[in-house]
C-alpha cells in the first residue's frame, strides 16, 4: 500500500482547516482502485529514491 497513506488524511485535515470560513473536515480515504507505486509520476519515483 501507499507508504504514506496514515499520514495523509492528517495533512488534508490540516490544510483545508486553514481555510478561513471551513469549520469542520472530515476526511475519508478510498483504497479502490489499490495503490502501486505504478501509480507515481516519475518525479515522484525520484524524490522518494525508487528510479
Amino acid at each position: 500500500g501507499c507508504p504514506v497513506a496514515g499520514e495523509m488524511p492528517g495533512w488534508v485535515e490540516n490544510a483545508v482547516g486553514a481555510v478561513e470560513g471551513v469549520s469542520g473536515v472530515e476526511v475519508n480515504m478510498t483504497f479502490d482502485p489499490p495503490w502501486s507505486a505504478d501509480r507515481m509520476s516519475e518525479e515522484a519515483q525520484v524524490a522518494v529514491g525508487w528510479y
